[in-house]
């Protein structure tokens, strides 16, 4: 009885250890496709979100870009572009959204948000369409404020 128990025992134990590794290898996998792109110093962008971007679930793309901020830090970031409506969304270190924008106080469907950062960090600064409709080029500008 007992050679039976072991025989089944490793028969169980086998394919439990084999999805754990497959598991383990897709989340990692997973992790690394994800990977925010890093503003240069001068802290502005002309890009272009593509369906290969990030899917949001609302039928459109998003591209992030990380940025670094200290506590105190009174931002503007500037999102604008002739091919899609956009909306911006500043997600902070714990990855809950900061702060959003979708028309900026031009009139046009530019956006426009202003922050102060009250936590040092990594932010996220999200670029996608209004209601998931839209790609093309965009020019993205994060402008941190002094007083004068």
């Amino acid at each position: 009885m007992s050679k039976l128990f072991s025989k089944f025992s490793l028969a169980l134990v086998a394919p439990a250890a084999l999805l754990t590794v497959v598991v383990s290898a897709l989340s990692a996998s997973a992790q690394s496709m994800y990977t925010p792109v890093p503003l240069d110093s001068s802290n502005e962008i002309t890009d272009t979100l593509t369906d290969s971007d990030i899917p949001t679930g609302f039928g459109g793309f998003a591209r992030d870009y990380l940025v670094t901020f200290e506590a105190g830090d009174q931002v503007a970031i500037d999102l604008t572009s002739d091919e899609f409506d956009t909306i911006i969304t500043l997600i902070g270190p714990d990855g809950a959204t900061f702060g959003e924008n979708d028309d900026g106080p031009d009139g046009t469907t530019n956006s426009l948000l202003f922050a102060r950062i009250t936590v040092p960090g990594s932010y996220i600064v999200r670029v996608r369409p209004y209601a998931g409709q839209g790609l093309g080029s965009f020019n993205l500008k994060v402008t941190r404020l002094r007083p004068i």
